[in-house]
């Protein structure tokens, strides 16, 4: 019979780290890597030589980087393993240390992602060639998914806008967040445009960073003498693929639907009882339409209760905290891992600032290309 990730053997988080993402730039990606893995580390209070697992959420850097940046930690001779898949690949290196935890194969596992995309040469006259290419198809498809969905519900450009506003704010209050300042209304209305309504500031950044987690068993915990209250339980950790959906129905948005559902179900809660989500943003049609795939909104209400201030820090529920892919970057392997450092914080009451007020329960939320889709749910100890 399958088992779910609760009826295992409980899985606890007990170390974050992150190395704040950014531009890219020229520092090499074995010294923010490193950075973020002996932050996690610290924060756990256990050392490298513990780590009985590791897995390397990356997407951009080519045949086994994790090889060429552990070493410098010390050859321990752990298994060790490149996850690549698209934005789900942190998320996907998370799943594969819960489990090996979960199953008792390890009591102490690390999960971390980092991403550095290569650097393109400028054109004669200045633009950043290939990069724009490369970035303008998700923009057309998202531009077009936008004005599908204000066409349906009725969503003005000012309730879109609303989403981009709000997680600037929760950006510009994050030291890890790749865009650090506020933006009003009128910021995000304003043109030049990509595509359609969206110009830059609806879209998320590409740049580089690093995120790394530890999760370990309650025998490790009674082991190296883990303080419970900062250890964070992982009550479900879900992945799917898409499967053939009808006809005009968005495939994003129905996977997500289904795999959230799932990971609900094996937490035994309900969407109602969610206090903070970090959910992939890439465009700010996203937030509205996962929203309301996760059951946070009815259908077609997702950009009202986000204009009510639902969905801000001290609401309903904080959605994207961190600032999300639109704040807070994302530089793909990473993304994912850093998203459950975010919950972590917060479930811990350890996010300043950004804190949700009496958060015990979160979900991670990231897509992989349409294709895949992974839902984590966590809960403080």
């Amino acid at each position: 019979m399958t088992k779910t990730l609760k009826q295992m053997r409980p899985v606890y988080v007990v170390g974050i780290g992150l190395d704040r993402y950014q531009r890219i730039s020229t520092r090499p990606y074995i010294e923010f890597g490193l950075s973020a893995i002996r932050a996690a580390l610290t924060d756990a209070g256990i050392s490298w030589p513990d780590i009985e697992s590791f897995y390397l959420g990356t997407a951009l850097l080519g045949m086994a980087p994790g090889r060429a940046m552990i070493k410098h930690l010390g050859t321990t001779g752990i298994p060790i393993a490149q996850v690549e898949n698209a934005s789900a690949s942190g998320s996907t290196s998370f799943r594969q240390a819960c489990l090996d935890v979960a199953s008792g194969l390890t009591d102490i596992s690390m999960a971390a992602g980092v991403d550095k995309p290569a650097l393109i040469p400028r054109a004669n006259n200045g633009s950043p060639g290939d990069l724009i290419g490369k970035w303008l198809a998700p923009v057309n498809h998202f531009a077009l998914l936008t004005n599908q969905y204000r066409e349906h519900y009725g969503v003005t450009l000012e309730q879109l806008a609303a989403v981009a506003v709000k997680n600037h704010k929760n950006g510009s209050k994050n030291s890890f967040a790749q865009r650090q300042k506020e933006r009003s209304l009128e910021e995000v209305l304003a043109p030049p445009y990509l595509a359609g309504p969206l110009n830059r500031l609806h879209c998320c950044p590409i740049g580089e960073g690093a995120a790394a987690v530890v999760v370990v068993s309650e025998d490790a915990m009674e082991k190296f003498s883990l303080a419970l209250e900062r250890s964070v339980r992982v009550l479900a950790s879900v992945s799917r693929s898409e499967r053939i959906y009808g006809p005009g129905e968005n495939w994003d948005v129905a996977l997500t639907r289904e795999t959230a559902e799932q990971a609900c179900q094996e937490a035994e809660i309900t969407a109602d009882q969610l206090d903070v989500i970090e959910l992939h943003d890439a465009f700010t049609i996203e937030e509205i339409m996962y929203a309301e795939a996760m059951g946070l909104s009815k259908q077609g209400e997702g950009a009202r209760d986000i204009s009510a201030g639902e969905f801000d820090i001290g609401g309903r529920c904080a959605v994207s905290p961190s600032g999300g892919l639109l704040s807070m970057g994302h530089p793909i392997g990473p993304t994912g891992t850093g998203q459950i450092a975010e919950i972590t914080r917060q479930l811990r009451g350890e996010a300043g600032d950004r804190q949700q007020p009496h958060a015990k329960t979160g979900l991670a939320h990231m897509v992989g290309v349409g294709a895949v889709c992974l839902v984590h749910i966590l809960q403080s100890a």
